[in-house]
């Protein structure tokens, strides 16, 4: 469906009460039920004339609806056009027998509008001054940044415990991401002496690091 956007002349000219758009414009001629369902079958088989029709005749009503709940003109125009959207999308799953067509619809409205509401005032319980979550945030991600440079201070006084051959195993197992067979071809040493030494080495590693060697 492509969404038809709002006019100023539809907003400007919407009648100020519900009452005012139900009973406005008595000289035209009513449609019966069975025409409304009509409308909503066609638009259920892709009939994009129908939603037209469908959209010309109500879409003040949602509007208005909507505006009286959200007290927001551009946020009754955006759920205006979901509203449409949606039955767009829905009209095959019209049931008649569930009620009206333009009482399936206003219900779509008012559910469209108290979702928004109850969104905007979560939004405002988990984020009431955003000066200060950003504030908040900034002082987080400098804590990480401090927290990284001592592991990494930590990692390269730690790595000071081993011998050169084993240094130079794990840094090509680990930093250059290869299996033991590879370091062992790499370094042209038998692929016992490799494992040994990488075993040797990170058991180095994890004393060292427990008792935080490296360490300013």
């Amino acid at each position: 469906m492509r969404a038809t956007s709002l006019t100023n002349e539809d907003q400007e000219s919407a009648p100020e009460t519900l009452g005012d758009l139900l009973y406005a414009d008595n000289t035209k001629t009513s449609v019966s039920e069975q025409e409304w369902v009509g409308l909503v079958r066609s638009i259920g088989e892709g009939d994009q004339l129908a939603l037209r029709a469908l959209y010309d005749r109500t879409h003040r009503l949602v509007f208005t609806l909507i505006m009286r709940i959200t007290n927001n003109r551009e946020t009754a125009e955006e759920l205006t056009l979901d509203v449409f959207h949606d039955v767009w999308r829905r009209a095959k799953s019209y049931d008649a027998a569930g009620g009206s067509v333009v009482g399936w619809i206003m219900n779509q409205s008012r559910s469209r509008a108290i979702d928004r509401l109850r969104f905007e005032q979560r939004k405002k319980r988990v984020n009431p001054h955003p000066d200060e979550a950003t504030s908040a945030a900034a002082v987080s991600g400098s804590d990480e940044a401090v927290d990284l440079t001592q592991q990494r201070r930590l990692l390269q006084g730690a790595l000071t415990v081993l011998t050169p051959d084993e240094r130079s195993a794990i840094e090509t197992a680990f930093f250059s991401e290869l299996t033991h067979a590879e370091v062992a071809a790499r370094l042209n040493q038998p692929l016992g002496t490799v494992k040994t030494r990488i075993r040797s080495g990170l058991e180095k590693l994890r004393q060292a690091l427990g008792r935080g060697d490296g360490v300013p």
